[in-house]
């Protein structure tokens, strides 16, 4: 039987609140199926606005088998491209960043203009007609600071995605933040065993004593269902939206990305081992209120965001193989606060260095464990593991009528 006949009779044979079945998170041609159905075909955060603060800022990244690059034109357009040359294809950016007044090939110095457009192909034959060889452009949009990139030759309709999300964003302006540090750590699981951990607390008390200081581990925060008949949360959202800050529980219908604003425990204000600011500044000139929580943001299958008064800490996934997935972490503070003055580096990234590698600990355990010839989907906990079991429903959601006939995901009403 081959790997997409497999994966859907496994789908439709799956019980409900269970995990997936051994293949999903080892099976090469599995992950294969995952990249060709999810990941070339919707959208992508892959960065941020800010990082591409003038013209000729460009960033790469590598989603599966397609290197993209991202720059700022002249224009100061956003734009995205396969980063492969038309000329015989190699790489034309081979940094993880810089600046360039033209994007050079490094083979054979093919020139792009920071539009894509070809500008110099030396000792081509007559009548080579540049206009035909520009780089070819990959869907590129940006909400709130947050770049999305999608490889379909037709992608999705972003604006439900914008109209839901940018309410959220806009009042803490990330588009003029700036990244005070990143890192990026590779985790020896699948993507799907990284998400799972992400989306559930049940495992916090006894893996991220950081954490912990700050994050509740309460599952109506965590998961899809209890934040509206949580008399604190309610309070906590009414407290934000009276200063204008977008606060109250919202998924959208396939159950992709969602938002909600959640309170930090006792008097925390920020993730710091003592509870207290990281950065003297405020992350935005309009957000002035104190003990806003942390803006919870989620899109699958590439990020998950925590945006507080002071700072914000992104993630972004990205697979790299059927058993590994690379985690990039970006902690971005207000453009003019300054390292040693405004926040102490250390202090600012303490927390969520250490939670980043007790969840890669995890993870790798947890891929160490099903690779056993033994291992057999098992339950999760209705009462602290809704979250996953959401993750989960919308993974066979979106994949599988895209395996049985190319079809468009299911939607599925899980608000």
């Amino acid at each position: 039987m081959d790997a997409k006949n497999e994966m859907l009779k496994l789908l439709r044979g799956r019980r409900d609140g269970f995990s997936l079945a051994q293949p999903f998170y080892t099976d090469p041609d599995f992950y294969r199926l995952d990249l060709e159905l999810i990941w070339y075909r919707d959208w992508l955060f892959v960065g941020h606005d800010c990082e591409l603060a003038k013209p000729g800022s460009f960033f790469t990244v590598q989603v599966g088998d397609y290197p993209v690059v991202l720059v700022r034109d002249q224009k100061g357009e956003l734009r995205a491209f396969h980063n492969s040359c038309r000329h015989r294809g190699s790489r034309v950016c081979t940094t993880e960043k810089g600046t360039a007044a033209k994007l050079v090939c490094p083979y054979h110095q093919w020139t792009y203009e920071l539009d894509g457009r070809l500008l110099f192909a030396r000792q081509m034959a007559e009548g080579f007609d540049k206009s035909q060889f520009g780089l070819k452009p990959v869907a590129c949009e940006s909400v709130g600071g947050y770049i999305f990139i999608c490889l379909a030759d037709e992608p999705a309709d972003f604006a439900p995605l914008r109209a839901m999300v940018e309410p959220y964003l806009l009042p803490h302006r990330l588009r003029e933040a700036k990244v005070a540090f990143e890192s990026t750590i590779v985790e020896e699981g699948n993507w799907k065993l990284v998400w799972e951990n992400n989306r559930e607390c049940y495992h916090c008390a006894g893996n991220h004593p950081e954490l912990c200081k700050t994050f509740p581990e309460a599952p109506n925060v965590t998961g899809v269902n209890g934040a509206e008949s949580d008399p604190e949360m309610l309070a906590h959202w009414a407290k934000c939206e009276a200063v204008g800050l977008p606060s109250k529980f919202r998924i959208d219908a396939g159950g992709q990305y969602r938002a909600t604003r959640a309170p930090l425990l006792r008097d925390a204000v920020s993730y710091t081992m003592s509870g207290k600011r990281a950065v003297r500044k405020n992350l935005s000139d309009s957000v002035s209120a104190d003990r806003i929580g942390t803006l919870l943001l989620y899109h699958y299958p590439t990020t998950w965001n925590h945006v507080l008064g002071d700072h914000a800490v992104t993630f972004r996934v990205l697979p790299i193989s059927a058993t590994e997935t690379a985690v990039t972490t970006k902690w971005l503070v207000h453009k003019d606060a300054v390292e040693g003055v405004d926040y102490d580096l250390a202090e600012l990234t303490h927390v969520w260095t250490e939670t980043n590698d007790q969840d890669r600990r995890i993870v790798e355990e947890n891929a160490f464990g099903i690779k056993s010839p033994a291992y057999e989907p098992g339950p999760y906990s209705e009462e602290h593991e809704g979250g996953v079991m959401q993750f989960i429903e919308w993974y066979v959601g979106f994949i599988e009528p895209r395996l049985a006939d190319g079809g468009k995901p299911v939607l599925r009403n899980v608000a």
